[in-house]
């Protein structure tokens, strides 16, 4: 995501470095050229020219002007605005009234209302909150065959909604009998409809006036650009929305419509959609996501997808073996699967600062299969392999190949590679480093 923007603005940022001292030239000049890269990203051209404006008027202040590295302080100005332009700050959902608390979702037909229903429900239960799905969209076909089968896959309730009633009486009925069910946030998935459909428009409002949501949020494409920014102001215009959740952020390069929400309705972007499997919806940080624009990482949400897999317990453990020694194929296959479940590799390593101003790290794409290969060649050794990789000869390396679906060359390169691992940590053993294996190790 971003990813044109992102490399339009490193080009005028390396110009601007490259001067010594800035003049008011140089600055109108690279600024013309942030100019453009914005409007190339399809943000909005009123909040591209108030934006130009804001930074302008800083940059030519005496803070860069007198300052011993201008480039660097120009960049810094701009990674401060970008972050007010998004909204500074992660805004939490509005959890407040009695409970059982009603969330609800809307959107156009398509946004992925849906699936973003049960991304949230997880997420809620990560908070020890307890989630109840209730499908209200009785219009498109299966769409409450879809939220029920998402339901049984996360152990979820779900609302038995019925497709010949009304869509209002459904969502009133829902409050109650999640309140008979202990549970504690509702989350109404209403159907997708044009925000030019009054009549659809108006059951949301009469749905808003029956259940009284703590929080609405819109389910938007981010990409859609422009348009999303459009379809933002009329669902916040007839229903006063609490925020905006954009999906498919990980399939937009501009990124337009996350760069123009919140300046134009005033309203903030509190998630966004990541990737299609159902742990990718993340809290939407505006001065995180200004640093990734601008090549400089996002550590924090690395660090904290790292502390959400890893277990305490089992670090201080492999800390103890890390320095003996004595880590086995075993806990190597364990890391593998803390790092899978972080999410995608490329992803992770984009967190990184500087990893997507490198050309040649720039467009790596990781081999997600590897890694799954070489879980199912651990896990076609015997114990004993495992613990003791010297035995693994010829024979049990073929065994172990035609058990894991894969070739003798892949066993000897995992092999190989481990091997190189336990002679990298036995050196650091040696070296006195401190602290190694405490998180997930760069496997």
């Amino acid at each position: 995501m971003f990813e044109n923007l992102s490399d339009r603005l490193d080009s005028v940022f390396k110009k601007l470095k490259g001067h010594g001292r800035l003049t008011e030239k140089n600055i109108e000049d690279g600024l013309k050229e942030v100019r453009i890269a914005l409007l190339e990203a399809d943000v909005h051209y009123k909040v591209v020219k108030k934006f130009i404006g804001d930074i302008k008027e800083r940059a030519l202040g005496q803070e860069v002007m007198r300052s011993l590295t201008p480039g660097q302080q120009v960049i810094k100005i701009v990674n401060d605005e970008l972050s007010a332009l998004m909204g500074s700050t992660h805004e939490e959902l509005d959890l407040s009234g009695p409970i059982p608390i009603p969330l609800m979702l809307v959107g156009l037909q398509g946004s992925g209302k849906t699936t973003t229903a049960g991304k949230l429900a997880i997420l809620l239960r990560k908070k020890g909150r307890k989630p109840y799905l209730v499908p209200a969209d009785v219009y498109r076909p299966a769409a409450i065959e879809q939220l029920q089968k998402l339901g049984e896959q996360l152990q979820v309730p779900v609302f038995p909604s019925e497709s010949r009633h009304d869509p209002v009486k459904i969502c009133r009925d829902a409050v109650t009998a999640a309140h008979k069910a202990g549970c504690d946030t509702v989350i109404l998935d209403t159907a997708g409809r044009l925000h030019v459909d009054e009549a659809l428009m108006d059951e949301l409002c009469r749905i808003k006036d029956a259940v009284h949501p703590s929080d609405i949020l819109l389910v938007a494409d981010a990409m859609t650009g422009q348009d999303a920014v459009n379809i933002a102001k009329a669902f916040n215009d007839m229903l006063d929305i609490g925020g905006v959740i954009l999906t498919k952020m990980d399939g937009d390069a501009r990124g337009g419509a996350a760069l123009s929400i919140k300046a134009v309705i005033r309203k903030p972007i509190k998630f966004i959609g990541v990737g299609e499997k159902l742990n990718q919806l993340e809290p939407f940080h505006p001065d995180r996501m200004a640093s990734s624009i601008l090549g400089m990482g996002d550590v924090l949400t690395f660090i904290e997808k790292a502390q959400s897999v890893v277990d305490e317990e089992k670090a201080a453990e492999l800390e103890k073996k890390l320095r003996k020694s004595q880590f086995t194929l075993e806990d190597f296959r364990d890391q593998m699967i803390q790092i899978r479940k972080m999410g995608s590799l490329t992803q992770l390593l984009h967190m990184i600062p500087g990893f997507s101003k490198n050309k040649q790290l720039k467009d790596l794409e990781v081999d997600e299969r590897e890694l799954v290969r070489i879980e199912a060649i651990i896990n076609s050794m015997t114990p004993q392999e495992r613990h003791q990789y010297t035995i693994i000869n010829g024979s049990r390396r073929k065994r172990i190949a035609d058990g894991s679906g894969t070739s003798v060359q892949d066993v000897n390169r995992l092999l190989k590679n481990y091997t190189q691992v336990m002679k990298m940590i036995k050196k650091i053993n040696k070296g006195g480093i401190r602290g190694i294996g405490k998180g997930v190790l760069p496997f």
